[in-house]
């Protein structure tokens, strides 16, 4: 071939990197070009000049539609059949700059096989996958959809990968909702054959624009006895929302997902919720469900949220006090001289601190109790002080109710730590500080001074009602953790209720064994070959077209009874498992799942009810959990799509274990 007086070159056989696919080398006198095959631009093609500004070159060429940048990324190919995966690809500065690493090419979407490998110079651009991709960038972290319209993100992906078409916003949207509906019939499919029962979790949200939400998650203990939870709709609820309308909404999930047959508990976050909710819930799914009587266990208000409520009440008697306080913090801090007589002040009261004075997040309550644990200290300090006002100055009455007040704040503050920060909140980890606040509220009712014990009182009455509703669950839970049992319920119940605490013992011990025989009559019927799930088993429906429903209950207990019994019994009548800080209930409890069959069944599902539904960023914010204002403005659906699916590929995300479909992508490394 002849181009002017230019000669094509034969390629020799070492010129085999994947950029000479779309140059031609030619020689006009003693100089060598590489000729681009797509726009005929010439650049240097020397050997002396190496192949990096060709590679550069093809990254611009707009002309080269159709071929896969990431090849130009890539150097000589080692071995045709060597090929390494990415675990064992490492840097070595030693590697000729021609070689070529063949990375193993892992595929994104789960339904793939892991280890399918594609062969790079015959891999092509794929821009569906990359639409996929971007969508399931955005939901993982939360972006805004409207990210793919700025011109930074534009600018910054073209650069990257000419080749990739910027979908705009629209079509972003319908991409997560097509991850949505796959992601949901995963978990769709993996509740249907879970084998334990499901715990629901009612949580209100609220947002910038005022508009109420109800989150709902499904909390369980897995076939691997490990703790999990999933949300499963996240809906937009009218302003004047009715209790009907949330029970509808919550009913309307269960079906949804067909779980009704599953259900073991619901817990709401509002422990003042109309108990009508929860009944309403029970006749339309469980009409015919074996349960505690009076579905004491299946009714659970989250713990969290009361001790929340309990603190807003000695936060507003307080109210008065922490604005003066506020304010002479705030004075204090106001200017340098004033802190500098501050600082006599303390030296002269001998007063040993070192403490910074702070000032509180009016929205946070811990940060009140931090501002008003300080101020405590300095108290002696603040009254020497020279030019206070006098509106800002306490009497020692107050600043005694403000230490009093302070001692219950860092009560609840420590509980509310130990049940927000806990990786894994079983349910038996709730009973002992409950029962702790339950002793400490009966002791401050008992104060010589009237606001004191007059504020302990109506705490008191809204905690009774709490633990009216969940003291049951909340015992059950701690006697199937085997270094307590039926031990540590006697011991706080001796406490709390002194001479009658007997009779209270009884009732748990009543409630504990009913819960246990219908488990048992589930085993029984499963033996027998019927495999009936848990919601239907015998109970006192009026279901007439079965008139012996009533003979199979009377079987059992006139002739498996004893046996049935006696691993509960065997369980409590056995010493208490040594207390120690590496203690793994779930998995003491899969170990001795073939010692105790029937009652690891119902521990499983017991100790997976979730007792409090607070998050750590907002267990001490009154208001609750806020919905982000980049959310606001999208529809309900593509709304609950992302914040659905946000969780699940979360979920994946954090598994590092084989089942994940969240794996990374394929490197190509160069070696210089």
């Amino acid at each position: 071939m002849e181009v002017a007086n230019e000669t094509v070159i034969k390629k020799p056989k070492r010129l085999t990197s994947v950029v000479w696919n779309h140059f031609e080398r030619v020689r006009k006198a003693d100089l060598c070009y590489a000729v681009c095959v797509h726009c005929n631009k010439k650049l240097s093609g020397s050997s002396n000049s190496g192949t990096t500004h060709l590679r550069n070159h093809l990254m611009r060429c707009l002309k080269r539609f159709n071929y896969d940048v990431s090849q130009l990324l890539s150097a000589k190919k080692r071995k045709k059949d060597n090929t390494l995966t990415i675990a064992n690809i490492s840097y070595d500065e030693g590697q000729r700059k021609e070689e070529y690493l063949k990375p193993t090419i892992v595929k994104y979407e789960p339904e793939q096989r892991k280890d399918e490998v594609f062969n790079v110079q015959s891999s092509w651009f794929d821009q569906e996958r990359s639409r996929l991709d971007l969508a399931r960038m955005i939901i993982l972290h939360g972006y805004p959809l409207a990210m793919v319209e700025h011109v930074g993100f534009k600018v910054f992906v073209k650069n990257l990968q000419p080749l990739f078409d910027v979908v705009p916003n629209s079509t972003v949207e319908l991409s997560c909702m097509e991850i949505y509906g796959k992601e949901r019939q995963k978990v769709h499919d993996m509740l249907s054959k879970l084998q334990g029962r499901i715990n629901l979790a009612v949580e209100m949200w609220s947002s910038p624009e005022n508009t109420n939400h109800v989150c709902m998650m499904a909390h369980y203990v897995g076939d691997d006895w490990k703790l999990q939870k999933k949300i499963l709709n996240f809906v937009a609820l009218d302003s004047a929302h009715t209790d009907d309308l949330l029970s509808g909404v919550i009913i309307k999930c269960l079906m949804d997902w067909d779980i009704g047959s599953k259900l073991f508990a619901v817990t709401l976050d509002d422990f003042s919720t109309n108990d009508d909710i929860v009944l309403r819930i029970k006749e339309q799914i469980s009409e015919n469900k074996s349960r505690l009587s009076n579905g004491q266990l299946l009714d659970v208000r989250s713990a969290a949220h009361v001790l929340n409520s309990i603190v807003q009440d000695a936060m507003e008697a307080l109210r008065v006090v922490i604005q003066k306080i506020r304010g002479t913090v705030r004075y204090v801090k106001s200017s340098q001289s004033i802190q500098g007589k501050f600082k006599e002040m303390v030296l002269q009261t001998g007063i040993n601190s070192h403490k910074n004075l702070v000032l509180d997040c009016p929205i946070r309550w811990n940060s009140t109790f931090l501002m008003l644990e300080t101020a405590i200290e300095y108290r002696n300090a603040f009254c020497q002080l020279p030019e206070l006002d006098l509106d800002l100055a306490l009497s020692d009455e107050e600043w005694e109710w403000a230490s009093s007040i302070t001692g219950y704040l860092k009560l609840f503050i420590e509980i509310i730590n130990v049940f927000s920060s806990n990786k894994c909140p079983t349910a038996n980890i709730y009973f002992p500080e409950i029962c702790h606040v339950h002793i400490q509220l009966i002791d401050w009712c008992k104060s010589p001074d009237n606001f004191l014990s007059s504020l302990a009182a109506k705490m008191k009455a809204k905690f009774d009602k709490y633990w009216s509703k969940c003291s049951l669950s909340l015992a059950v839970a701690a006697i199937l953790d085997p270094r307590f049992k039926m031990k540590l319920v006697e011991y706080y119940y001796s406490q709390i209720y002194g001479s009658t605490a007997l009779e209270r013992i009884k009732e748990v011990s009543d409630g504990l064994k009913e819960l246990f025989n219908t488990y048992s009559i589930c085993s029984t019927l499963m033996d027998q070959g019927s495999a009936l799930p848990l919601s239907s088993l015998p109970s006192s429906s009026n279901d007439g077209r079965d008139r012996l429903k009533g003979f199979d209950k009377f079987l059992h207990e006139t002739s498996q009874s004893q046996t049935a019994i006696s691993d509960l019994e065997k369980y409590l009548d056995e010493p208490v498992f040594p207390r120690n800080c590496n203690f793994n209930i779930l998995n003491w409890w899969r170990v001795h799942t073939p010692r105790y069959p029937i009652l690891s069944m119902m521990a499983r599902d017991v100790l997976g009810t979730p007792m409090s539904t607070i998050s750590q960023e907002s267990a001490f914010h009154p208001g609750g959990r806020v919905l982000d204002s980049c959310r606001c403005p999208l529809t309900p659906e593509t709304r609950q799509a992302l914040i659905c699916t946000q969780d699940w590929l979360r979920i994946q995300s954090d598994d590092p274990g084989p089942s994940s479909s969240h794996y990374a992508l394929p490197l190509y490394v160069e070696t210089n």
